[in-house]
């Protein structure tokens, strides 16, 4: 087994800017149906959830690249990032099958200014 890991630190403000600046071509592009409604459900903090959510896809990419060399299809809306029954952000790969990956997971966390993720990745 190998274990491959991704880190990604977002400026929330900076996602906020893109969200106003570009509207639902911005949130079209890079979330999900599924996340875009999420987030929009925190309306107090609505931009601290797409931040999470993009740090985390940007996570991914990075837990997942050696795995996924080969892959032409990997984007924005291929990963996709939800709260399972538990409360826990859970990590899924829409479109995309890999048999090497055993287990994926994903942490998130956030402050004013800042949202940032990590995901591991076990895979043969």
């Amino acid at each position: 087994m190998k274990i491959s890991c991704g880190t990604d630190i977002v400026s929330i403000g900076r996602i906020r800017k893109a969200i106003e600046r570009h509207g639902d071509k911005f949130l079209n592009t890079v979330y999900t149906e599924n996340e875009i409604k999420y987030c929009l459900e925190h309306d107090a903090s609505k931009y601290q959830h797409f931040a999470a959510r993009f740090a985390a896809k940007e996570a991914a990419f990075k837990a997942t690249s050696k795995i996924f060399e080969e892959e032409k299809s990997v984007d924005w809306k291929n990963i996709e990032v939800l709260k399972n029954k538990d409360g826990r952000p859970d990590i899924y790969f829409k479109n995309i099958e890999s048999k090497s990956i055993q287990s994926i997971d994903i942490s998130l966390s956030h402050s004013d200014e800042f949202a940032v993720a990590t995901v591991v990745v076990l895979y043969e």
